[in-house]
């Protein structure tokens, strides 16, 4: 099977919880449908029309936190608007005449805002119900033909690609030993962690977090949920021990390290 993975970046993130509209909190990573989003902008799919093309049948998606992220509120000015007025003679509350209102809004960026930035490692492979959707994927990543612009959850947190590499020949692999996984794995592929402190890789401490995300919507133009996984991941990019119920993949990075990963599915 063939495996892509390639890396996205960006100064700031926000990626909606899905259970209310004007909720303020975020995911610490992109859910299955925000990577579902960057890979349409990609592909120049127009909004609401990629939900089935791009659905977990037809592509595998895994994700990999490479520097280490945290959440902070901050508060957003925006104007209050309670009259929409007439915009030809400039009245109304879109002018400014209705003041302001502050918001709270959490944001994810790198430990120290000024010098670090967020990176999320994307994989992809074709799913059980291939459609061709990854080949034109991987055909426009390889030749670095993006159509739209990038963003990590809003418009305004712009993104860029980097390190698009692509193995080859990638089999699925069991143990009934401990493993370390690099990727943020469904939960219930999971059988028992195991953390030591004395790990080198970890440096004694590692931070998971778990989360219930979206993953599919029921259909074009339609953004209701049609399915929902539960995650687990380091928000520092660490690998750690786990037993896993599932095969994983082994994905050499650019030094010829090897990561151990799941999709998340």
């Amino acid at each position: 099977m063939e495996i892509i993975s390639f890396d996205v970046c960006g100064k700031l993130a926000h990626f909606r919880k899905y259970y209310a509209n004007n909720t303020a909190f975020t995911y610490s990573i992109p859910p299955r449908t925000a990577v579902m989003g960057m890979l349409a902008a990609v592909l120049g799919y127009e909004r609401d029309q990629y939900y089935e093309r791009l659905a977990s049948p037809h592509l595998r998606i895994g994700l990999r936190v490479m520097r280490p992220v945290k959440k902070t509120f901050h508060r957003l000015n925006f104007l209050s608007i309670k009259s929409r007025g007439d915009a030809l003679e400039g009245t109304g509350d879109f002018t400014g005449a209705g003041g302001h209102i502050q918001t709270p809004f959490e944001v994810v960026s790198g430990l120290h805002p000024g010098k670090d930035w967020v990176a999320y490692r994307i994989f992809l492979a074709p799913g059980m119900e291939d459609n061709g959707e990854f080949l034109q994927i991987k055909a426009a990543l390889l030749d670095q033909m993006q159509r739209f612009n990038l963003s990590l959850g809003v418009a305004n947190f712009s993104a860029w690609i980097e390190n698009v590499r692509m193995q080859r020949d990638a089999e699925a692999h069991h143990s009934a030993d401990t493993v370390k996984i690099h990727s943020a794995v469904p939960s219930d592929k999971i059988g028992r962690l195991d953390f030591q402190k004395d790990d080198p890789d970890s440096g004694g401490s590692n931070y998971l977090e778990e989360e219930l995300m979206p993953a599919d919507f029921i259909e074009n133009g339609n953004r209701e949920l049609s399915k929902l996984i539960r995650v687990l991941f380091s928000i520092e990019g660490k690998p750690f021990p786990a037993e896993l119920k599932a095969p994983f993949f082994i994905v050499q990075d650019g030094d010829g390290n090897h990561q151990n990963i799941l999709f998340l599915e």
